[in-house]
C-alpha cells in the first residue's frame, strides 16, 4: 500500500474525511470524479450510491438533521453540481452542515469556453449562491484547509453547506504530507453580562415567553427549566419542534402562525428567543417583533434582523439558556391558562384524524420526515413531537420532493432506530427514483403517501385570491405498481385501523413500503 506521501490527492481526501469521523457519503461516481472513488474500498467509509444528485443532497441533509453530524456528498462538475444546488439551498435556509465536495474542470482550462466536458461559466460562483462556505482547491494544501475550514465552521458558527471544489489534475496530483484532522474550535460563549441582564429581564417580567427554533434542539434540559420557573409558555417553530417534550404542560408547539399567537407576542413583556431567525416561514405573515425581545444565536445577522433584540446574546443556545436559567428564582404565580385552538373543520378534519392514526402507530423515537405537502402542513401543528431531531420539515426554501431521499438519509443515520416519510401524490414524483435506492439497502422505511389527486395546497391559494383553480390537478401513476416494480412494498389500506396495522408492518419489513393513503380512509 502507497504511503500517505504517495497517495493522489484523491485518495488522502477519503483518508482525511474518514479521521474527521464522516462514516456515510452520498453521491454517483462519473467519470470527472472517479479520482474521489479510488480509496473508498478500503477505507471504512461506507457511500451510498444514488439515483440522482438531488438525491445524494437530500439524503446529506436528512442524516445531518437526524444525527447533527454533517451529511457528505461526491458530485461531479457540471450537471452533478447543479442537480445538488437545490438540496444545498434547502440546507442553506435551514442551518444544516452539509459539506459538498465537487470536482471541476482543470486548473488551466475551466470556463475557457473550449467545449469541455461539463463546462461552466462559473461553477464555483453557482455554488457560493447556497453555501456560506464555497471554497476551490488550486493545491493539496488547499484540499486540507478546505476541509479542515469545513469542520470548524460547522462546529463554531450557525451551520450551512459548506462547498469544496477540486479540478481534475489536481485529483490526480501527489498529496504530499500533512493530512491529519486539525482541532475543532467551539462555539462563542455568551457574554456573562449578557445573561445576567436577560434573567433580570425575564425575572421581572409578568407575561414572559419563551420561543425555541431549530437552533436550539439540543437546549431542551434548560429551555424547559427557565420555562417551569417563570411559569412560561413555550412556543416552537417547526425546526425547533421536538426541543421539548410536546406533552409538557407548558409546551404550545408550533403555532406561531396563529393570530392568537401574534397578540401573545405583542402582549408579552420578556419574550425569549433562542435559535430561530423568526422568519416569514416561521408566522406566515410579515409579523415583526419591536420590543421586550430577548435573542440567542449563533449567527450575528440574526442577532440584528429583522427584529430588534433588546438583549442580544451570541453563542450557543444551550450554554446560554444554562446560564440564564441559572440565575433566575422560581415565581410564586399560577401557571398560565392553557390556550385552546379551533378544532379542524371539513377536509381539515379528515387529515387531523389521519395524523392521529399516523402517531399512535409510530413509536415515539421514530424520525419523521415530512414534505412541502397538506398533511405535513397540518402536522407543522397538530403531530405531537416528543424527542429532538424526530420531526425534519423542509422550511425555508420549501422543496417539494424533499421527504422521500431525505428520510432514507435519515434511515442511515438514525440505524436501529425507526424512520417514516410522510410526502404528498405530486412531491414523490419528484424524487421518486429514490425508491430504488430504499430498497437495494432493504430499509424498512414506511413512506406515507397522502393520494388526493390534487395540489391541494395550490387550490385553495387560488381560491383564496379569486383565481379559478388550474394546473392544480393531476393524473397519477399507480404507485401500488410503481412502487413493486422498484422493489418495494406497497400497500393501500380502506380504513385507518388498516392504515396503522400497515405502518406498524412496514417498520419490520425486509425494505421500504408505500403505504398509500386516500380521503376516502376516512369515514364520514
Amino acid at each position: 500500500m502507497p504511503t500517505r506521501a504517495e497517495l493522489s490527492t484523491g485518495e488522502a481526501l477519503v483518508g482525511l474525511l474518514e479521521a474527521y469521523g464522516v462514516a456515510t457519503i452520498f453521491g454517483i461516481p462519473g467519470v470527472h470524479n472517479v479520482e474521489m472513488y479510488r480509496a473508498l474500498p478500503r477505507s471504512k467509509i461506507r457511500h451510498i450510491l444514488t439515483r440522482h444528485e438531488q438525491g445524494a443532497g437530500f439524503m446529506a441533509d436528512g442524516y445531518a438533521r437526524a444525527t447533527g453530524k454533517p451529511g457528505v456528498c461526491f458530485t461531479i462538475t457540471g450537471p452533478g453540481l447543479t442537480n445538488i444546488l437545490t438540496p444545498m439551498g434547502q440546507a442553506w435556509s435551514d442551518s444544516i452542515p452539509m459539506l459538498v465536495i465537487s470536482s471541476s474542470l482543470d486548473i488551466g482550462d475551466s470556463a475557457q469556453g473550449r467545449g469541455r466536458l461539463h463546462e461552466m461559466i462559473d461553477q464555483h460562483g453557482a455554488a457560493a449562491s447556497v453555501t456560506n462556505l464555497a471554497m476551490r482547491a488550486y493545491t493539496p494544501k488547499d484540499v486540507r484547509d478546505g476541509v479542515a475550514r469545513a469542520f470548524a465552521n460547522f462546529a463554531s458558527r450557525r451551520p450551512r453547506p459548506a462547498y469544496l471544489e477540486i479540478p481534475l489534475d489536481l485529483l490526480k496530483e501527489p498529496a504530499g504530507e500533512g493530512w491529519c484532522p486539525r482541532a475543532i474550535p467551539l462555539p462563542p460563549s455568551p457574554d456573562a453580562r449578557l445573561i445576567e441582564a436577560a434573567a433580570k429581564k425575564l425575572q421581572r417580567a409578568e407575561h414572559p415567553l419563551i420561543v425555541l427554533g431549530g437552533g436550539a434542539l439540543a437546549a431542551g434540559t434548560p429551555a424547559t427549566a427557565i420555562a417551569e420557573k417563570l411559569k412560561a409558555p413555550i412556543l416552537t417553530t417547526t425546526a425547533g419542534k421536538g426541543a421539548v417534550r410536546a406533552d409538557h404542560p407548558l409546551c404550545l408547539g408550533y403555532r406561531l402562525a396563529h393570530p392568537e399567537i401574534w397578540k401573545m407576542l405583542a402582549a408579552s413583556d420578556a419574550i425569549l428567543v433562542a435559535g430561530s431567525e423568526l422568519s416569514e416561514t416561521d408566522f406566515w405573515n410579515n409579523v415583526v417583533i419591536e420590543r421586550n425581545l430577548i435573542r440567542i444565536d449563533l449567527d450575528p445577522d440574526v442577532l440584528a434582523r429583522p427584529h430588534a433584540a433588546e438583549i442580544a446574546i451570541l453563542g450557543d443556545a444551550a450554554q446560554a439558556l444554562a446560564g440564564i436559567d441559572g440565575k433566575l428564582k422560581e415565581r410564586k404565580v399560577p401557571p398560565p391558562t392553557p390556550m385552546t385552538i379551533g378544532k379542524p373543520e371539513g377536509d381539515r378534519s379528515k387529515l387531523a384524524q389521519v395524523l392521529a392514526a399516523i402517531r399512535q402507530a409510530l413509536p415515539e423515537e421514530t424520525c419523521i420526515v415530512s414534505d412541502m405537502t397538506q398533511i405535513a402542513y397540518m402536522a407543522n401543528e397538530l403531530l405531537p413531537i416528543q424527542r429532538p431531531r424526530t420531526w425534519l420539515h423542509p422550511v425555508g426554501f420549501g422543496t417539494l420532493g424533499f421527504a422521500l431521499p431525505a428520510g432514507i438519509g435519515a434511515k442511515f443515520g438514525v440505524g436501529e432506530m425507526p424512520a417514516a416519510v410522510i410526502i404528498g401524490d405530486y412531491g414523490i414524483q419528484y424524487t421518486i427514483n429514490e425508491l430504488g435506492t430504499a430498497a437495494e439497502h432493504k430499509l424498512p422505511l414506511p413512506i406515507l403517501l397522502w393520494n388526493n389527486e390534487l395540489l391541494s395546497a395550490i387550490h385553495d391559494d387560488m381560491v383564496k385570491k379569486g383565481i379559478q383553480p388550474n394546473a392544480v390537478t393531476l393524473k397519477n401513476p399507480d404507485f401500488q405498481a410503481l412502487a413493486r416494480a422498484y422493489g418495494a412494498h406497497a400497500e393501500k389500506p380502506a380504513s385507518l385501523k388498516a392504515l396503522a396495522t400497515a405502518i406498524k408492518a412496514a417498520l419490520k419489513a425486509d425494505g421500504p413500503t408505500l403505504i398509500e393513503m386516500t380521503p376516502r380512509m376516512v369515514a364520514g
